[in-house]
């Protein structure tokens, strides 16, 4: 089928990709590629190095102000900011509109991560002018996430959640980045999860080390987030450079 005989813009995408390209086609293709990936890590690089020490709030975009962990998420970044922590998000609506309205009435460093989607995604008002940045590229972006966070604070949210927190777990485990905290918020939300990790991938198909589980802690509260990063740097003598 051509092109044009499809009737939805999906199909079309699909056929597209599937097209037969020419060696110098695919070669053009790729070379230009690789610049705009190059160009995203070097402008990342270029901005977040100049930032310091932050943590990364995530959790779902779809969130409104009036849930309960929207405003969690706000209460969470405000006193992250407050004892002297720089905030991460990725920029958009939803809980990551709540970490960096957080920030910004806490007075701390104010970050967006942003990537250009076909829904849901667009910068929220409270990121710092000079700390807003795009991506195309997903990959790109988690790199500035891992590079540039001491910790992860994990809301509920959805795939693109899962997948931010599977990410550090396996950096982690693997050994390819250093240990830092991982804090879970929600019990009622990430329970039944890790109950399935543990009862499944531990107990029952011994996928997974019972020892992974202590790379996370599961908390409900804002001042229970600040208490475990707190301990986590008087532990490792480090501190905030803001």
């Amino acid at each position: 089928m051509r092109l044009e005989d499809f009737d939805n813009d999906e199909d079309k995408v699909i056929q597209d990709k599937l097209k037969q390209k020419t060696w110098n086609e695919i070669r053009t293709n790729d070379s230009w590629a690789i610049f705009k990936i190059m160009s995203e890590f070097v402008n990342g690089y270029e901005n977040m190095g100049r930032i310091g020490p932050c943590v990364s709030i995530f959790g779902s975009a779809r969130l409104q102000p009036t849930t309960k962990y929207y405003l969690l998420a706000e209460k969470i970044a405000y006193k992250i900011s407050k004892a002297g922590y720089g905030v991460i998000t990725g920029g958009g609506p939803g809980i990551m509109e709540a970490g960096n309205k957080g920030a910004h009435l806490g007075g701390g460093a104010s970050v967006g991560l942003n990537i250009e989607l076909p829904f849901e995604q667009h910068f929220n008002p409270y990121i710092d002018n000079d700390k807003n940045l795009n991506f195309d590229y997903f990959f790109v972006r988690k790199v500035m996430f891992v590079k540039y966070s001491q910790g992860f604070v994990v809301m509920p949210g959805g795939f693109g959640t899962m997948d931010e927190l599977f990410e550090a777990l396996t950096l982690i485990q693997t050994k390819k980045i250093g240990k830092f905290p991982i804090i879970l918020v929600g019990s009622a939300f990430w329970s039944g999860l890790f109950d399935w990790v543990k009862t499944v991938l531990i107990e029952q198909e011994h996928t997974v080390n019972s020892e992974d589980l202590h790379l996370i802690q599961i908390v409900d509260t804002e001042d229970e987030v600040v208490t475990v990063l707190d301990n986590f740097y008087k532990k490792y003598n480090l501190s905030p450079n803001f």
